[in-house]
C-alpha cells in the first residue's frame, strides 16, 4: 500500500474515489458541504431521501456526482459530531479501507483525516489512519492453496491535511504508521503460524533474518547445552518433554552510543503450550500456538526500532519453548533450582511461561540494562480482569509504569495497571522451596508478576499480560499484533524521536 498526504480542496480531486464523512443526523462535513455546493444540491437532496444517516460506520458510494472530477464519491458515516472519540475513528477509518477495497477502487483521496478528534492532532490522526489501514487489509494466506484476493484492491491512499504547514508532520506520521505497521505484521505473521512450523528454532530463523535485513540488528542463539551450563534449570525443565530443542534467541539492535546501557524487552516464546503433565482441557487448545505472542511482539518491535533506526540501543529476548507432555516432562511437586540459584516448587506445570522467563530475565543481568520489559500471554486471570481490550501493566517502579502508560495512550494500544504490593507475595509460600510457581485462583495475574519480580532486583522491571490482548478467538480468530505500537512508541519516546523536524 503507497500512502501520501496532500493538502487540497475537494472539487480539485482527480481520483478513483473520494472519501468524505458526513454525521448524525445527515449533517455534512465541512468538506461534504464543498462537494456538495459544486453538485449543485446532489449530495444533500440524497440524504433528504434517507439514502444515509450518517451513523458511524454506515457507507454510501456515488458514481459520477455531477461536475465532481473523482470516478466515485464514497460517503462515510461518522456519528454524533461531539462523540467522535479515537476508538470510533479507527472503527470508522477500517470500515472505509474495507469498502474501498472491494468497490475496485485502486486510489483514493481520504478527508477523513480533517475530522475533529477530541484531543487528538493531525499526527495522530494521519498515523492511526496508516495503522488502521494496514491493520484491516491484513491477511495470512501463507498456507492457503486458494488465496482468494480481491481482482482489484485498494493500492494508494492519500490522506488529506487542512493546511500545508501540517504536511511534514503528515509525511512523519506515514513514515512512523508504517514502521509500526511493519512490525506489527511480522508479529501477526509469526504469531499465526502453526505450531508444527513455528517452534523454538523457527523463531531463531527469524531473529536471523533481521539480521540479515537490517545493518543495525545483530543475533546470537543459546542453545540446551549453554542454558545447562549456565544453570538455567527451570528454562530447560519446561521444554524437557518436547522433541523440539528450546532455543533463546538474541537480537541487538545497536543504534545508541557505544557503551550505552541498553533497554532489554523479553518475551515470552512458548510455541505450544499442551499445559505439560497439567493438561489442557481439549476445547479451544489450538490457540495454544499463540503462546508465544510475547516473543513475537517483542520481534516485531525489534524489526519497527531497526526500521526507524532508533538511536537508542535495545535488546530484544525471544524465550522460545514447547511445553508437551513426554515420560521426561517435569511433574508437579518437582522443585527447580533456578539460574539466580533461588528454588521453585511447581504446583501446576501449565504456569510454565514464568519458568521460563524467570531465568531469562536472570540471563539478561549481564547486559546491564537500563530497563527491562517483559512481555507474555502469562494468565487467563488477565483475561478475567481486564477482558480482550487491555494489557495487563505490573511494574516495581514508578516512573517506568508511568511512561508505558503514557505510550500506550498516544499509541491508543491501551494498558491498565494492576498493583505488585507485598501483600500478594505471600501467596506464593512453600513449604518445600523458596517459593511456588502457583499462587492460587486469587489475583492470578499479579501473583505471577510477583513471582517475576523475584528475579528483577537487580534493574528497573515491568510486565505485560498480553493474554487478552495478543490475539483475537472466534470467527475472526488471529493475532493483533499488540503490544507492538505500545513499546515502539514507548522506544521512540526515550529516543527523542519528534513528530515534527
Amino acid at each position: 500500500m503507497e500512502f501520501s498526504v496532500k493538502s487540497g480542496s475537494p472539487e480539485k480531486q482527480r481520483s478513483a474515489c473520494i472519501v468524505v464523512g458526513v454525521f448524525e443526523p445527515r449533517r455534512l462535513t465541512a468538506v461534504a458541504e464543498q462537494l456538495d455546493e459544486i453538485s449543485e444540491g446532489y449530495i444533500s437532496n440524497l440524504l433528504r431521501r434517507g439514502d444515509l444517516e450518517g451513523k458511524a460506520g454506515q457507507m454510501l458510494l456515488l458514481h459520477h456526482v455531477p461536475n465532481v472530477l473523482s470516478e466515485r464519491v464514497l460517503l462515510v458515516g461518522c456519528g454524533k459530531e461531539r462523540e467522535l472519540d479515537e476508538r470510533q475513528y479507527k472503527q470508522i477509518i477500517a470500515k472505509t479501507i474495507q469498502t474501498l477495497n472491494e468497490t475496485g477502487s485502486m486510489e483514493a483521496v481520504c478527508f477523513l483525516t480533517e475530522l475533529h478528534v477530541k484531543g487528538r492532532d493531525t499526527y495522530w490522526k494521519v498515523r492511526q489512519a496508516v495503522e488502521a489501514t494496514q491493520d484491516s487489509l491484513y491477511t495470512f494466506l501463507q498456507l492457503k492453496t486458494k488465496k482468494g484476493e480481491p481482482r482489484r484492491p485498494l493500492r494508494k491512499i492519500v490522506f488529506n491535511v487542512p493546511t500545508r504547514r501540517e504536511l511534514t508532520v503528515g509525511e512523519r506520521a506515514i513514515e512512523h504508521g508504517l514502521a509500526v505497521s511493519k512490525g506489527a505484521s511480522l508479529t501477526k505473521d509469526v504469531a499465526n503460524m502453526p505450531p508444527n512450523i513455528c517452534n523454538p528454532a523457527y523463531l531463531w530463523e527469524q531473529a536471523q533474518s533481521l539480521a540479515a535485513n537490517y545493518d543495525s540488528i545483530t543475533a546470537e542463539v543459546v542453545n540446551e547445552e549453554q542454558m545447562a551450563e549456565l544453570g538455567m534449570n527451570s528454562y530447560l525443565a519446561v521444554g524437557r518433554g518436547s522433541d523440539n530443542e528450546s532455543l533463546m534467541s538474541i537480537i541487538h539492535h545497536n543504534g545508541g552510543p557505544e557503551g550505552q546501557a541498553p533497554i532489554v524487552l523479553v518475551g515470552k516464546g512458548l510455541t505450544f503450550d499442551s499445559g505439560g503433565i497439567s493438561i489442557k482441557p481439549g476445547e479451544g487448545m489450538d490457540e495454544m500456538k499463540y503462546d508465544m505472542g510475547g516473543a513475537a511482539g517483542v520481534l516485531g518491535t525489534m524489526q519497527t526500532v531497526a526500521e526507524l533506526n532508533l538511536p537508542v540501543n535495545v535488546i530484544g529476548v525471544l524465550a522460545g519453548c514447547e511445553n508437551m507432555p513426554d515420560g521426561k516432562a517435569y511433574r508437579p511437586g518437582d522443585i527447580l533450582t533456578t539460574m539466580s540459584g533461588q528454588t521453585v516448587e511447581v504446583l501446576n506445570t501449565d504456569a510454565e511461561g514464568r519458568l521460563v522467563l524467570c531465568d531469562a530475565l536472570t540471563y539478561v543481568e549481564r547486559f546491564e540494562p537500563e530497563l527491562v520489559i517483559d512481555v507474555a500471554t502469562l494468565t487467563g486471570a488477565c483475561i478475567v480482569a481486564l477482558g480482550s481490550h487491555a494489557t495487563g501493566l505490573m511494574s516495581t517502579h514508578n516512573p517506568l509504569a508511568h511512561e508505558l502508560l503514557n505510550a500506550s495512550e498516544q499509541s491508543s494500544d491501551r494498558a491498565w495497571r494492576l498493583p505488585v504490593w507485598d501483600e500478594y507475595q505471600e501467596q506464593l509460600d512453600s513449604p518445600f522451596a523458596d517459593f511456588t510457581n502457583l499462587g492460587g485462583r486469587a489475583a492470578g495475574s499479579i501473583t505471577a508478576a510477583c513471582f517475576l519480580s523475584r528475579f528483577t532486583k537487580k534493574y528497573n522491571w515491568a510486565h505485560m499480560d498480553i493474554a487478552g490482548t495478543a490475539w483475537r478467538s472466534g470467527k475472526n480468530k488471529g493475532a493483533t499484533g499488540r503490544p507492538v505500537p505500545m513499546l515502539s512508541q514507548f522506544l521512540m519516546n526515550r529516543s527523542g524521536i519528534k513528530q515534527e523536524d
